[in-house]
């Protein structure tokens, strides 16, 4: 068959010129990625080089950053050069990272590597989406990016760029911008930076402070931070508040030592939650355990059981109801976090837009516990209440009408202890610690395990009874498997198979296995 392709003719337009300098930025949303990459190709381009980028955006808030590539060159001969619109594995000079976990990612797509990157990035943490709503420990290792970081980078600059921007009143795109000058990876003056901030014309001053705060830490780092020795651990002063210090001084008297700085949180806790009389209230039921974890030999064992009660009862005494999810929104505290975290200054507005989908449930579980179970006897009054009821709502927090109607809400705590979910909550609690003191005495690891298994509950409203249902079902296989010599080391497995159930964990799978050994 004949060959009628057309051949052009492609030979080389002169010798080889020298390859472009190539910068990836990975950066979240808000965070000025794009202001960055802009900076830098206004900053190639006063040089009178060529300079390209390209973005490619990242998925939800929080799930995947948008990385930005840049290339640079000056040109040659009179020709501008053809730039790369991608960056390439193991072809890439300079990467900046605004996140810690996003300069792991780097890593992992190979665009870091030990003979050419320097990479710069804010060792920080902006917790992802799977991390927050993990039932368990669901924080990422940051260990795993700082050994990687140690054998594939040519240079790093690593440290919190973010809590310097905020203390200078700028952006973490401007700390960047900084250290990208301190670390002399583009051969450009400390002025030229200088520049091409100025001419951007918003919030100069501030980014400038930021900009030479930041160089000024990479070209002057501090010296090593050289750790005494301390005690393991130390109980804080007595609160200021003499109603504390009472409590306070009880747990002291009453509990071993070891058990001190857990139980001091957990009780600050608590009274933060309802009032005073709770605090009383938790001790008290403290007390009982220390004195059946005494009978159990806890001494040997350093008090363990007491200790963790003190943790895992003040979060079973602290449960998300819509009094206490309303106390929190309307907390001056949380305004301020949120105005931290965007950067609102005096001189802006903070609304705040959040979606609540309130059931009848929870609705029912504030009423009084008689009236609230005469409630839902009447199937009909209810379904029809809950129709009315069970509707997603936005909700602006800060309005002057939502913001009254939740600040009332959550000053109801004295609504809370006749309610029909406290009475519940109070219920569930006893019958949780019963199984712990029944097994601790013969068990003492387990009645440990027992206790821990409360982390299983965490939330409000389906969130809650999905931890719910988990926690009922790995109890009732303990007790199954009490009588058992290795019953602590089973229940272990049970509970963290629970945590990471539908998310590599299989609970039911598990306990088909438990019953194979039968």
């Amino acid at each position: 068959m004949r060959d009628q392709t057309l051949r052009l003719p492609l030979a080389a337009a002169g010798a080889a010129t020298e390859r472009p300098i190539t910068i990836a930025i990975v950066a979240m949303g808000g965070q000025g990625g794009g202001v960055l990459s802009g900076w830098i190709v206004q900053l190639a381009e006063d040089a009178g080089w060529v300079a390209q980028s390209t973005s490619v955006p990242g998925v939800a808030q929080r799930t995947g950053a948008t990385i930005y590539y840049v290339e640079m060159m000056p040109p040659a001969n009179g020709q501008r050069p053809i730039l790369a619109q991608m960056p390439t594995p193991g072809d890439v000079d300079i990467v900046l990272a605004s996140e810690f976990m996003e300069a792991g990612r780097s890593i992992l797509r190979g665009i870091v590597t030990p003979d050419r990157t320097t990479l710069i990035a804010s060792n920080h943490r902006s917790l992802a989406i799977s991390e927050k709503s993990a039932p368990g420990g669901g924080i990422a290792d940051s260990g795993a990016v700082v050994e990687a970081i140690g054998v594939t980078a040519r240079q790093q600059i690593i440290f919190n760029m973010d809590e310097l921007a905020v203390r200078n009143g700028s952006v973490i795109s401007s700390a960047l911008f900084g250290a990208l000058s301190g670390s002399g990876a583009l051969p450009f003056s400390r002025e030229d930076y200088h520049a091409v901030i100025k001419r951007d014309g918003k919030g100069v001053a501030a980014s400038l402070k930021t900009f030479d705060a930041a160089f000024d830490r990479v070209t002057n780092p501090p010296p090593p931070v050289v750790l005494e020795n301390v005690p393991a651990k130390q109980v804080a002063p007595a609160a200021a508040d003499p109603r504390f210090a009472a409590l306070l001084t009880s747990l002291r008297e009453s509990l071993p030592e070891a058990a001190w700085p857990m139980a001091e949180a957990g009780l600050r806790k608590v009274v933060d939650y309802q009032d005073e009389r709770y605090g009383w209230e938790y001790l008290e039921i403290l007390g009982h355990v220390q004195s059946i974890d005494r009978l159990a030999g806890g001494e040997a064992h350093h008090y363990a059981f007491t200790e963790n009660a003190a943790k895992y009862l003040a979060n079973a005494m602290t449960y998300d109801d819509v009094i206490r999810v309303a106390d929190l929104k309307t907390r001056a505290a949380r305004r301020a976090r949120i105005a931290r975290e965007v950067g609102a200054g005096p001189q802006h507005i903070l609304g705040t837009t959040e979606f609540m989908h309130p059931r009848m449930e929870e609705i029912a579980g504030m009423l009084p516990a008689g009236f609230a179970r005469w409630l839902k006897s009447r199937q009909g009054l209810y379904g029809w209440l809950d129709r009315k009821v069970n509707k997603g709502r936005r909700v602006r927090t800060y309005s002057p009408g939502w913001f009254l109607v939740l600040y009332v809400l959550g000053g109801m705590q004295w609504l809370r202890r006749g309610s029909l979910r406290h009475a519940e909550e109070v219920a569930h609690r006893e019958e949780w610690l019963r199984c712990a003191y029944d097994l601790v005495g013969s068990n003492y690891d387990l009645g440990v395990e027992v206790l821990k298994c409360h982390r299983l509950i965490k939330g409000y409203s389906d969130t809650h009874a999905r931890g719910l249902s988990k926690f009922d079902k790995v109890m009732a296989e303990i007790r199954r498997i009490a009588p058992r010599f290795d019953a602590a080391v089973w229940a272990r497995r049970l509970r963290e198979t629970a945590i990471k159930d539908g998310e590599g964990g299989d609970l039911d799978g598990l306990i088909r296995t438990l019953h194979t050994l039968d």
